[in-house]
């Protein structure tokens, strides 16, 4: 009887202790998804892992290997077959420009991020202007119960899965890589 109860508790300790760790980094969480290998890539050849490794706060939007691929397949044809360019470190200024443009300082939820939507007013309502690392601006808004998020070129990301947590901030998944405009 003690040895069952002694294997239960290991059992039950070693999986409170999996569930209970959170991702050191907004890096850790994208290495760990398979939808996020380009990302990691790119960020890897824009230097700005030990950057999004810092303490943060980070919110990051972080494209899936598919929203890359439509954009590297000509979606815009300036860039086509841009990825190629991207993971070269020549082009890491090019790359960290890109890649910066996805994360905002501070631990943006999913819920603040939709409470600050409906709670803005004016002009501006129904939509919140997002300062990214840059310096350029994202608008949030929500269409069809989802978040959206427009950049200065007119280009749209859905947010299809929210709040993956690090210690440092959060990540949520797009479908399309955000640019900045001129």
């Amino acid at each position: 009887m003690k040895k069952v109860i002694l294997a239960a508790t290991i059992m039950m300790g070693s999986v409170f202790t999996a569930v209970a760790q959170v991702p050191t980094s907004v890096v850790d969480v994208a290495i760990g998804s398979k939808d996020h290998t380009t990302f990691v890539g790119v960020l890897k050849s824009a230097n700005l892992v030990t950057t999004l490794q810092a303490k943060g706060p980070f919110t990051v939007f972080a494209p899936t290997n598919a929203a890359f691929e439509k954009l590297d397949k000509g979606e815009l044809k300036e860039l086509k077959g841009v990825l190629q360019e991207l993971l070269k470190p020549e082009q890491s200024a090019m790359a960290a420009l890109i890649l910066k443009h996805h994360v905002v300082a501070g631990n943006l939820d999913a819920k603040t991020l939709m409470d600050t939507i409906k709670k803005s007013k004016g002009k501006n309502k129904g939509q919140v202007e997002l300062t990214t690392l840059t310096g350029g601006k994202l608008i949030a808004y929500l269409e069809e119960g989802k978040v959206k998020l427009k950049d200065d070129t007119g280009r749209v990301a859905t947010i299809t899965t929210t709040d993956l947590k690090a210690k440092n901030g959060v990540v949520h998944v797009i479908d399309t890589v955000l640019l900045q405009g001129s």
